[in-house]
């Protein structure tokens, strides 16, 4: 979720956000606050009317706290707004509560925190494992990058069918904090059913890019990118790019599949490690542009002359889908322009515009879009990324016989193209 301002979670009143005659329930209060933020701040491509929704959904509110009068929930009035964002028609403008906006404090801040080392996604069947942290609890329990976990202490995880089982991602970072051992059942490619107990230790909050070798002779760097919330996403991101040249890569693939977004200024920073990128937008204040150079942000403007070489400039594919979203939708834009190839899947489909954080009552935050993203040419970027070679991740090869069918599709790609050879020498 791209966003041009951190997430401001301390030091503000709450008070701030109510007005005085808004000492009703706990749900009413967030209420209150979080619409009252969106009327003043909004600035997108919603399709809805926030002032009639806000209207229709008090209503709603006042419907379902009448059993419980003045003692109704904050969790009551988080859901009504969640029906009333849905309806307003602008993906990037929602509430957390407080455990959400904790753990993105956590990673932005890159705080120290009880994990297993385990990053999960949910999907049909369990929770797929989409990075293992080296050196973690995890790792030494055995868990590998893309087992597909199929309960957690007992439970069943991820979808069943169009419900979803009771521990999703959100769940299992929970049991994580508790620093307890977490048994779990686990399917893996080409294994029967494996149990394994995961202990926690303190490690870092935010997951960091990792650099492995795949494809023919194992000459293609693969880079897999969780997210752009940390103040250094796009350094490390660099730092594993040339260590990729260092290596001798002679084709680069960066796996944004599970890449849910972050700081807008780290992903227009990380884009330009394949050309200067210029991000233009538009809020209540007016217009501005972000611009990247030679993975950096903002630098300044270059003297005339011929630009310089770009960090990577070798052959390079994107693995991208339904959980690409927010600012790695805008770094997929971004390296597209400069002769990326995306392959899999279209993305979630948030990429045109940016939000800022505002705290409430209950501890959350109001996501809240705050401003129309725009390219160099001055067009609004498009609502979402549509790949140039479709293929679609297929989880069950992938659970059951290990193989990749997005990667392989990128793979594909470099047969056709100008051969694999260093970017010096091109």
């Amino acid at each position: 979720m791209p966003y041009n301002l951190r997430i401001r979670l301390l030091g503000l009143g709450v008070t701030l956000l109510l007005s005085p005659a808004a000492l009703g329930s706990p749900a009413t209060d967030l209420f209150d606050a979080a619409t009252r933020q969106v009327q003043r701040n909004y600035f997108g491509w919603a399709t809805g009317n926030i002032g009639d929704l806000t209207r229709q959904y008090a209503q709603t509110l006042a419907e379902r706290c009448a059993p419980q009068g003045d003692s109704c929930s904050f969790d009551t009035g988080r859901a009504v707004l969640g029906d009333l964002f849905k309806a307003f028609g602008d993906a990037h403008t929602n509430v957390r509560d407080a455990e959400g906006a904790e753990r993105l404090r956590e990673q932005q801040e890159n705080l120290a925190v009880p994990r297993t080392g385990a990053r999960v996604v949910r999907v049909e069947g369990g929770l797929l494992v989409a990075g293992v942290m080296p050196g973690s609890p995890a790792a030494q329990a055995g868990l590998r990058e893309f087992d597909l976990i199929t309960t957690v202490q007992g439970q069943a995880a991820g979808k069943r069918g169009d419900e979803d089982a009771p521990v999703g991602p959100k769940e299992f970072v929970r049991l994580e904090r508790a620093a307890q051992p977490m048994t779990v059942t686990v399917q893996r490619a080409g294994s029967p059913e494996l149990t394994l107990t995961l202990g926690s230790a303190q490690l870092q909050a935010r997951d960091e890019p990792t650099l492995s070798w795949v494809g023919e002779g194992n000459r293609t760097a693969l880079i897999r990118y969780p997210t752009f919330l940390p103040e250094d996403a796009a350094a490390l991101f660099v730092k594993r790019v040339q260590e990729a040249r260092a290596g001798g890569a002679q084709a680069l693939i960066v796996d944004l599949r599970f890449n849910g977004g972050g700081s807008l200024a780290q992903c227009v920073a990380a884009a330009s490690v394949f050309t200067p990128v210029e991000y233009r937008m538009q809020s209540r204040g007016g217009s501005s542009v972000y611009r990247g150079a030679d993975g950096r942000f903002a630098p300044p403007r270059p003297a005339a002359g011929p630009p310089p070489p770009p960090v990577w400039a070798g052959p390079t594919a994107l693995l991208v889908g339904p959980n690409t979203a927010s600012c790695a939708e805008v770094f997929t834009f971004y390296a597209q322009r400069a002769g990326a190839v995306a392959v899999g899947e279209a993305t979630k489909g948030v990429e045109n515009s940016g939000v800022n954080f505002m705290p409430l009552p209950d501890g959350g935050v109001v996501s809240v879009t705050i401003l129309r993203a725009f390219g160099p040419d001055g067009a609004p970027l498009p609502e979402r990324v549509t790949p140039d070679v479709l293929a679609p991740t297929d989880l069950a090869l992938l659970t059951t016989t290990g193989r990749d069918s997005t990667l392989e599709a990128a793979l594909l790609t470099f047969r056709d193209a100008q051969g694999l050879r260093p970017p010096e020498q091109r």
